[in-house]
């Protein structure tokens, strides 16, 4: 008995609605330029609310969905890349605010891949047995790492926050992570230490001139073209392994709820699989990019409009900076 059941979701999006439009007001950019390339009509920005704040939003609905209360959650785990605090960890800011005081508390980064990461690390805890009740929440402010002078970055990200709580069950699950960490300068975004040590020295002979511009020194930096290819390889590669695992075939699949990076990787991607893209689901359209919320939040939209029945086969993909990717196959 390895598998998980999900019993609960819930997910959180700023008010502050930023559509194509508002970007031309100070860049040279308008809808017709952006919606073509990416998919993205509009994104909701925090605009006065730290990070941590959107996860306790969405954990409370995931908690309040799935009828458990915060003192039976025996494990936090929090994906984000966008961190309030170095630490605390997020996990503990969320798990101070809702009341889990009997939870463990765990943060993991692997960017927009975060939310398979950390579901299967919930699996893995899970299928001890030591573990009933897992809390995962994907968090994250990418607004707080763009350059908003950068027409070709600051229009693709948002802010928004998914959670779900999580069971051990019988039923299928099956998953696959990867990584590709020689490719780290197609998408990241540095620590920018700010130090009064006196025996510091430059770290240039580490970082040569990589990160040479205060753009690079401050802002979320992407390579778009290896972006494109690597994710599109990444999902066709992490689903086919996920699919094959189990014995099943890619027709088998009832749903695939991919990392909203750009909807030109998803279509390029579902089209190399052979996916029917009725079977796709999309809310890039509205949100934009939100890092490892992607596909949480999308999880809890598809759930409270009934579309996720009992028994339909359900692939996870996504792919982020690392790089990494990943893919889960499960049964609702």
């Amino acid at each position: 008995m390895n598998g998980i059941e999900i019993i609960g979701t819930g997910s959180y999006v700023p008010e502050f609605v930023a559509d194509n439009d508002k970007f031309s007001e100070f860049l040279e950019t308008s809808d017709e330029w952006i919606f073509p390339r990416t998919g993205i009509k509009e994104r909701r920005i925090m605009t006065d609310k730290p990070n941590y704040y959107m996860g306790i939003e969405a954990a409370k609905k995931a908690l309040e969905d799935a009828n458990v209360q915060a003192c039976d959650i025996d494990l936090i785990i929090v994906s984000t890349c966008s961190p309030d605090f170095f630490y605390p960890s997020m996990s503990c800011l969320v798990q101070r605010e809702i009341g889990a005081d009997n939870a463990a508390c765990i943060d993991v980064n692997s960017a927009c891949t975060g939310f398979i990461t950390a579901t299967d690390v919930a699996q893995k805890y899970l299928a001890s047995g030591e573990y009933k009740n897992v809390l995962v929440v994907a968090t994250e402010k990418l607004s707080a790492q763009l350059d908003y002078t950068d027409r070709s970055m600051c229009i693709l990200f948002g802010d928004a926050a998914g959670a779900a709580v999580m069971r051990r069950s019988d039923k299928l699950y099956k998953s696959m992570l990867g990584a590709a960490g020689d490719d780290f300068k197609a998408l990241y975004c540095k620590a920018n230490y700010q130090s009064n040590c006196p025996w510091h020295e430059s770290l240039d002979e580490f970082y040569g001139n990589r990160f040479d511009t205060f753009g690079k020194q401050n802002f979320l930096q992407s390579d778009g073209h290896a972006v494109y290819k690597f994710a599109v390889n990444a999902m066709n590669n992490a689903v086919r392994k996920v699919v094959g695992d189990v014995g099943y075939s890619i027709e088998d699949i009832d749903l695939v709820v991919p990392h909203q990076a750009n909807l030109r990787i998803i279509k390029k991607a579902t089209e190399m699989l052979g996916v029917d893209p009725a079977k796709v689901y999309t809310n890039i359209e509205r949100f934009g990019n939100v890092s490892s919320a992607c596909i949480p939040v999308a999880l809890d939209e598809l759930k409270k409009e009934g579309k996720l029945k009992s028994g339909m086969k359900v692939c996870f993909v996504g792919f982020g900076a690392g790089l990494t990717y990943g893919a889960i196959i499960m049964d609702i």
